[in-house]
């Protein structure tokens, strides 16, 4: 018979991985399968990783806080375009 058990855990130091339970006694067998939550990284914090990103993605919030704008018309663009 299989029983189920879900528990969220984190990785400890050395890779180590607790599942504290009273569900299972001292020296039963399991087979452990590890499903990773995946950590989803928002643009900005991506781009500020690299050096040059960082640096260019800072200056265009310093030109957008003076004004330093372009804007375009996307209707215009698209006749021009075509």
């Amino acid at each position: 018979m299989i029983t189920r058990i879900k528990q969220k855990a984190t990785v400890g130091k050395n890779g180590k991985i607790e599942l504290p339970t009273t569900e299972l006694p001292e020296g039963t067998i399991v087979e452990v399968i590890v499903l990773v939550d995946q950590v989803i990284e928002d643009e900005t914090t991506y781009l500020l990783k690299s050096k040059a990103n960082k640096e260019h993605l800072l200056k265009a919030i310093e030109n957008a806080e003076k004004g330093n704008l372009i804007y375009i018309d996307l209707d215009e663009y698209e006749k021009s375009s075509i």
